[in-house]
């Protein structure tokens, strides 16, 4: 028996609770920053398994000391979407909030969040039940916030550096749309920096059938959203990799009124920081030229937001770990997982500590299952084996750093 096979020997027992637990959370979902309940249960949790339990920037970290040895860090993120479910499952979430703007919005883990969480709790549970089987510190972290891109900066701001032991190396996954059972590693750039700014262009008001006496904010913002798009076809080496989409353009309120200024929403997709910085100033200067080709009374503003960095995967960690999961599931079930233009603030926690980390994607869907993308109201991984899956994975990959020798 390997290090790993006595530490999920109790796996049996683990499953009973961890799908209980899961229907639960899914069906009662949380938005970022507000993950109160989750995160008390979690809480409850981890110090019913003998952890040092600390709360941090909305988060919960639980801390199992067991001798000597490195430490390692393991990460999981609470939080749900605005979206309101469409499944049709029995544990399927009707819950709704009030959003930032006021909207009453639907809310569901349609990113799979609920399978991260009880994922890393029935890890943190598995080791804390083995500990003849490894040594050092296992650090399993709880995060709020990721859909907003400000749950890791939070913590980190929070003082999580100070709070918790220093990692040597720090672990996520996240539930796709692979084959349930199949786990995805990929080495360096791995999912992209994301970056969305709030445009506004102004124009000047005036009645639909007196337009020389405006300046058409409409035709304005028309004519960014068509020019945008060279930004990626002709300013973006081919070969490199950028998206630059307009996800709205909202401008005016009556077919006969001229409107006085419109607002876009861009999102920025980028795998490398000098296409990205490139790709913000090309908006920019398109944007201001347009304005200025337009007559626009003053100039356009920019507001960015839900800003994500680049998750990078240390080559070395990530051999080690593909490695360890390739001769625990065997090499069927280990793949490449190919770069995810999706975006995760993830990075932000290691890079505070200054230490390598990876990050690998779990499979959710049964063969015959209808796969959706993450965000679609219509996700739902399948319970298993996916949540074994995502079990044994954290644990393996722990345990590649913190097990004993035979």
């Amino acid at each position: 028996m390997t290090r790993v096979d006595e530490v999920l020997e109790g796996m049996d027992a683990t499953r009973v609770w961890q799908e209980e637990f899961y229907r639960h959370v899914h069906a009662h979902p949380e938005l970022s920053s507000r993950e109160v309940q989750t995160a008390a249960q979690v809480a409850d949790r981890l110090g019913a398994f003998g952890y040092e339990v600390t709360h941090v920037g909305g988060g919960v970290v639980g801390v199992l000391t067991n001798g000597s040895g490195r430490t390692v860090l393991a990460r999981a993120d609470m939080d749900a979407l605005p979206v309101t479910e469409l499944t049709q499952l029995p544990y399927a979430s009707k819950v709704t909030a009030v959003d930032e703007s006021g909207a009453t919005v639907g809310v569901s883990h349609a990113c799979g969040h609920d399978v991260h969480v009880t994922c890393l709790l029935g890890a943190a549970a598995s080791v804390a039940g083995a500990r003849d089987a490894w040594s050092g510190t296992f650090v399993a972290l709880f995060q709020p916030a990721e859909e907003t891109g400000a749950g890791a900066r939070g913590m980190v701001d929070d003082g999580l550096t100070d709070k918790v032991p220093r990692p040597d190396v720090a672990f996520a996954q996240h539930v796709l749309g692979l084959e349930a059972g199949v786990v995805g590693t990929q080495a360096g750039p791995a999912f992209s920096a994301g970056d969305s700014v709030r445009i506004t262009v102004h124009g000047k008001g005036s009645h639909g059938s007196m337009p020389h006496l405006g300046v058409d904010p409409v035709v304005l913002a028309a004519s960014i959203v068509l020019r945008l798009q060279t930004i990626v076809a002709r300013e973006t080496k081919p070969g490199d990799f950028a998206v630059v989409t307009v996800g709205s353009s909202v401008a005016g309120t009556k077919s006969n009124i001229i409107p006085d200024r419109a607002v876009l929403l861009v999102n920025i997709r980028t795998y490398d920081e000098k296409v990205r910085e490139r790709v913000i100033a090309g908006i920019e200067r398109i944007v201001r030229a347009e304005c200025e080709a337009s007559g626009s009374p003053q100039p356009p503003t920019f507001e960015y937001y839900d800003q994500f960095p680049l998750t990078e995967n240390d080559p070395d960690v990530t051999a080690k770990v593909t490695e360890a999961f390739r001769s625990y599931f065997g090499e069927d079930r280990v793949i490449e997982l190919g770069r995810v233009t999706a975006s995760e603030d993830f990075s932000r926690l290691p890079s505070a500590f200054g230490i390598p980390y990876t990050y690998w994607g779990v499979g959710g869907f049964a063969p015959g299952q209808p796969s959706y993308p993450n965000h679609s109201p219509y996700f739902a991984p399948a319970i298993q084996p996916t949540l074994t899956a995502g079990t044994e994975a954290l644990v393996v990959a722990a345990l590649a750093y913190l097990g004993k020798e035979a």
